[in-house]
Formats: C-alpha cells, structure tokens, sequence
C-alpha cells in the first residue's frame, strides 16, 4: 500500500458472482424461448445437447483458475486502515455495466442458435451463471475456514470490473468476517454485521 493514501478495494467473491444472476436468468429465458422452436435437430437431441452442455459450461466455469484464486489468497496480506471498501452494490452495478453489451451479444446468439439446435445457447448460458455461482460458494467456504474476507484492488480489474485472478492482480488483501455489506461468497448480508 502506498503511503498517504489507501485503495479502493472490491470483494473478490461479489466480483465473481456479479455475473451469476444475469447469466442463468438470461439463459433461462433463452432456453425457454427455444424450445418453442423446433430447429434443424429437434427439440429432443436439443434439449438433451442443452443439458449436456449445461453441465460441462457449470463444471468448465466453477473450476476455472481455482489454482490461481488459491495462491492469491495464501499470500494476502491485512489491509490497512486508510484502504476503502467498496460497496457491494457499486461493485455488482460496475460488473454488470461493463458487461452489458457482451450480455446483450449472448442472449441474441442463445437465441439464433435455436434455429439449429433448440434450448442449447440457454443452457449454455445458464451453465456459466451456474458455475460462477458455485466458484463464490467455493471462495465464501474458503473466507469461512480462515475467518478473513478477501477483497482486490478496483484499479486491478479489468476495465469492465471484472477479472479478479486477472495477470494484472498482485495479490489479496483480507480484512475480519464482518467487513463491508456482503457476507462469505458475495452474497448480501441478512442482518447488519458490527465492523
């Protein structure tokens, strides 16, 4: 941490599940969508490809650079008291309004690929929503058993807000279980916590 000065930080897990919600929810409706189209395979071997597929994106996405996210979060180190943390809110709205238009872009191709194959760009989308999902439980698991929140510098993430195990992410910074306004694995806290 520089002198004179402290970081804003982002909660690597609400990082990591800003992306869940609109993934699964817009591949839903895709899915949904397509199999009221009957397309060049059918709506059985789609939906059974869909499913497949589903699958394969939830396991693909929820293990993805596990290695990476351990390592980083071994080596954090306490943040100071002059750093800032960011709200989740702020960091969810950033993620979501840098990724909108790559949203847009997969829900339209979710929905052109059911003209050929039926349900399966929805799957395929809400697999992604799954799996990022199940990596902010696994990281939340993770800030559980070393009773420490890990957070990341904002100026870190890419340019869309997101990538918290990007090349350009030095290291963590942990801080107590009750820090900030998201609970272990990004999700919102129930009750008001004491910081």
């Amino acid at each position: 941490m520089a002198r004179g000065g402290g970081q804003g930080l982002a909660r690597v897990a609400v990082v990591v599940r800003a992306g869940a919600a609109p993934l699964w929810w817009l591949g839903v409706f895709a899915a949904g969508i397509g199999v009221l189209v009957p397309g060049l395979t059918g709506r059985r071997i789609g939906v059974m490809a869909g499913a497949a597929l589903f699958i394969v994106a939830t396991a693909v996405v929820a293990y993805a650079r596990r290695r990476r996210y351990t390592a980083l979060s071994r080596s954090a180190a306490r943040a100071g008291k002059h750093d800032v943390l960011q709200d989740r809110a702020v960091a969810v709205r950033n993620w979501r309004r840098g990724h909108r238009w790559w949203l847009m872009l997969a829900f339209v191709a979710a929905l052109g690929s059911a003209f050929a194959v039926p349900a399966v760009g929805g799957m395929l989308l809400a697999g992604c929503g799954a799996g990022l999902r199940l990596k902010a439980a696994w990281l939340g698991r993770r800030e559980r058993a070393e009773n420490a929140l890990l957070w990341v510098r904002v100026d870190w993430l890419d340019g869309r807000g997101g990538r918290p195990a990007g090349k350009a992410v030095k290291a963590y910074r942990s801080t107590g279980i009750a820090a900030g306004d998201a609970a272990p694995g990004g999700a919102r806290r129930r009750t008001a916590a004491l910081v």
